[in-house]
């Protein structure tokens, strides 16, 4: 079988007296949307932070592409391969969409100091290397008419997919969305629901999410985690999570939410 691009193992946080994350073992396959759900406060995105080196693991190692994960500065994730999106969006609001994906591309420039201060030929052809990089990203997420806004201006919708285009624009292997339906209406969320898959098949890019919004994680995901109190309490397909008794208990909680959910995913 063939290695996992990300695996975690035994993965435990502990804040003070609080076990945050508990023992978190699974491993996420090349290729694949591998998606974690849970109720608030389940440790879902304390697995991002941690996956993202913003909190270093009390317990357990984090493997990416071979190497350890749990070794590796913060500043160093995006240089790796691993790009991330957050529940609340983070951009750059007095810069044009452009200019918010040109700092996504910043990650790979290759010039230096003194090559940045008197724009020499090889900044100038990686400014243009970026630039083209930035505009595919544009066109891939249809973005041209808002390529020269504010962001301060767009709709929060707009705003969410311009935070996934600036995470594209990092060239990742494996991509990190943190709740990206949040905030958005039903036609927001489809679409979103659009660009993830497309992402997985035309760009051929591991994705790795956290969700609530069922009827999206039915739609998009390959695999499923379902966590409560920090611990996993199953994993499998979106069809299998949804009927196991636990997550029923732990996450989904009443018979009306039950039905709601296996509609979506029928």
């Amino acid at each position: 079988m063939e290695n996992p691009l990300l695996s975690t193992q035994n993965l435990s946080l502990r804040f003070g007296g609080v076990l945050a994350v508990n023992q978190v073992t699974f491993d996420v396959r090349q290729g694949e949307i591998f998606t974690l759900i849970g109720p608030n406060g389940a440790g879902k995105t304390t697995v991002f932070n941690l996956i993202s080196r913003i909190y270093r693991p009390t317990a357990g190692e984090i493997h990416y592409l071979g190497r350890t994960l749990t070794d590796q500065p913060p500043h160093n994730i995006a240089a790796l391969g691993i790009a991330r999106t957050f529940q609340n969006i983070e951009l750059f609001e007095h810069a044009s969409v452009l200019h918010n994906l040109l700092i996504g591309g910043h990650t790979h420039r290759k010039s230096g100091f003194w090559g940045e201060v008197f724009f020499t030929r090889k900044t100038m052809a990686a400014e243009v290397e970026a630039r083209e990089k930035a505009e595919k990203v544009i066109d891939f997420l249809q973005l041209q008419h808002h390529r020269d806004s504010m962001v301060a201006g767009l709709p929060y919708g707009v705003r969410k997919v311009v935070e996934l285009g600036r995470a594209l624009c990092t060239e990742p292997k494996l991509l990190l969305l943190d709740e990206p339906s949040s905030g958005l209406n039903v036609e927001e969320t489809d679409d979103m629901a659009f660009w993830i898959a497309d992402i997985k098949n035309e760009l051929g890019i591991t994705v790795l999410m956290v969700e609530h919004d069922m009827s999206l994680v039915s739609k998009v995901s390959d695999r499923v985690v379902a966590m409560a109190q920090g611990a996993v309490l199953a994993m499998g397909t979106p069809r299998e999570v949804q009927n196991d008794p636990g997550v029923i208990e732990a996450y989904l909680g009443s018979v009306d939410d039950v039905s709601s959910l296996r509609r979506a995913v029928s």
